[in-house]
């Protein structure tokens, strides 16, 4: 226990849960908060929510105090995250009300336990800076209500697993017969050696299989879960499937859970984890898998451009899954699986934005501390510039030039940094989000040789406001607001920035082609913009995993930072 013991994590998580609850229930409910605070009524009861508060954010990221009940004869309590919530959603669904209370309860815990644990000197661009940022996520996403809830682990499998917790361990493996593996995997592959996915992981393995047999990972937990699945139970009864235990090195975990990262091998292994984090289980798809294959293959062909070249695609070159017997399609999937990702060049100088903007270890009884970006970023507005430039231009190039939107949250783009904490680029990581406007489909046929595509297509209209989502709310306007919120600067002026930054890449745009120029002209102009409801997601009970395209996220138009009040 560092020395954070002598704080009441448990009471400065809560204090965070209900920043988040605020944050969710004043964007979703179009409640002004002014210096004032707030007051909002709560519909369907006769209570009425109020507080103070410490940092108004046109970006979303408030901090309020004193928050309470106010109930009709005038009388207030002080009010927690969970009855916070239990009265905000007053009238939800009662199933999934009663499991968003639970996962809230659950990421309180669970933050609370993060928070003490002793990092000694954390290294700030001294060591291994990308596990570093993968370590940092200590309360997750800014805006969700149970940032930190994951489902069904015990205390020791939360401790042992936990990337906040410096979790490492060894992968379980399954010998599995040939008859019932799938495989996809790009030609020439560096980060694979020369060697065929099924080789390399016998050697990641240390173990050879039987004649006819290969090797598959599995996350620990997933290794027991799926073995009291039907059809892994049949596998192994008729001899098709065999546990292994654990072989091989330690591997850490990364701020998915589920891609596992070792700096002696070439490859990331991406694993199924059937565990509920957030909003959604953590399990391939077979399309999913594909995906990562066709993105590599699609770099390879030359299709895959944008403007600059310090930002990369981090490819998923190979994949391998077992296969549900009952299905003869072969598409259905038992959750052994793994996509193998490469280990990007200079990965020590890569870390995820997510990473960078979270706040750290207590730094007293009524704060969190700083940053890694707050430590060590002398120029808060150049740098930001530099961020629009090198990471948030070149994906809205390569939209503009292929009609490939990336979906780039926080957690899956990587910011690359010299050693003075200067950006020298970017890189997206992920074998999910990859949406392609439909008005584009055939150029990628064409590029490919395909008579299909396992990218996400739809209309360009709906790729366009994913990418308003993901690329300008959760992406750069997270990193606005939390530049904002550690007093590196004023808001405005970060927010001013970002307009002259995405008004200069313009031309160079409009040369790439006309999504890019339409997305930008949008985001500098238009007063409302879609943004994702997490509350009302949550509530929705959606899987946003296996969610159709079009209705993957409750999505709802929120006043535009870069416009209103500028």
């Amino acid at each position: 226990m560092s020395a954070s013991a002598a704080i009441d994590l448990q009471v400065l998580s809560d204090a965070a849960h209900v920043d988040a609850v605020l944050r969710c229930w004043a964007r979703e409910r179009n409640v002004t908060v002014t210096e004032d605070g707030i007051f909002t009524a709560v519909p369907g009861t006769a209570l009425n929510v109020s507080a103070r508060c410490t940092h108004v954010s046109r970006t979303g990221l408030h901090s309020f105090i004193d928050v309470a009940l106010v109930h009709p004869d005038g009388s207030r309590h002080a009010v927690g995250a969970e009855e916070l919530l239990a009265v905000l959603t007053t009238g939800a669904e009662p199933q999934e009300r009663s499991l968003l209370l639970q996962r809230t309860r659950e990421s309180i815990g669970n933050i609370s336990l993060f928070a003490g644990w002793d990092r000694g000197a954390v290294p700030v661009l001294d060591g291994p800076l990308f596990l570093t940022g993968e370590r940092s996520l200590l309360l997750g996403h800014l805006q969700h209500p149970a940032p930190k809830s994951r489902d069904n682990l015990s205390a020791a499998e939360l401790e042992a697993y936990s990337p906040e917790l410096g979790g490492r361990f060894q992968m379980h493996w399954f010998q599995a017969h040939r008859s019932v593996v799938t495989q996809d995997q790009a030609a020439g592959a560096p980060s694979l050696g020369g060697k065929d996915v099924h080789q390399l992981l016998a050697d990641i393995a240390g173990h050879r299989p039987a004649p006819d047999h290969v090797l598959i990972p599995a996350h620990p937990w997933q290794a027991q879960a799926v073995q009291q699945r039907p059809a892994v139970r049949e596998l192994m009864a008729a001899g098709l499937l065999r546990p292994l235990g654990a072989l091989g090195d330690e591997w850490w975990a990364t701020s998915s859970l589920r891609t596992l990262f070792h700096p002696d091998h070439s490859v990331m292994l991406k694993l199924s984890l059937g565990l509920k984090i957030t909003n959604s289980v953590r399990e391939a798809t077979a399309t999913e898998l594909k995906r990562g294959v066709e993105v590599n293959r699609l770099i390879d062909a030359g299709y895959i451009t944008h403007s600059d070249p310090g930002f990369t695609i981090v490819r998923d070159p190979a994949s391998a899954a077992v296969i549900d017997p009952s299905d003869p399609s072969g598409g259905t999937l038992t959750g052994l699986d793994v996509s193998l990702r490469e280990v990007p060049d200079g990965v020590d100088r890569l870390v995820c934005l997510a990473g960078l903007i979270a706040p750290s270890a207590p730094a007293g009884p009524d704060s969190w501390g700083p940053s890694l970006l707050a430590r060590w970023c002398g120029d808060p507005l150049a740098w930001l510039g530099s961020y629009v430039d090198r990471v948030l231009v070149p994906m809205l190039s390569l939209y503009a030039g292929t009609g490939i939107g990336l979906e780039g949250h926080q957690q899956n783009t990587l910011v690359r940094l010299d050693a003075e904490g200067h950006i020298t680029g970017g890189a997206y990581r992920d074998n999910q989000g990859y949406y392609l406007a439909a008005s584009r489909l055939g150029d990628v046929l064409a590029s490919t040789g395909g008579e299909s595509s396992t990218l996400a297509v739809v209309d360009d209209a709906i790729v366009d406001d994913r990418l308003t989502y993901y690329l300008l709310h959760n992406q750069t306007l997270s990193l606005v607001g939390a530049m904002a919120a550690e007093g590196m600067a004023d808001e405005k002026l970060l927010l001013a920035v970002v307009r002259e930054r995405l008004q200069a890449a313009l031309p160079a745009l409009a040369e790439a082609g006309p999504a890019g120029p339409r997305l930008v002209n949008r985001w500098l102009t238009a007063p409302s913009l879609p943004c994702k409801a997490h509350l009302a997601t949550r509530l929705a009970g959606i899987d946003e995993v296996v969610a159709p395209l079009d209705a993957q996220s409750v999505y709802l138009e929120v006043p535009n930072p870069l416009v209103v009040g500028a």
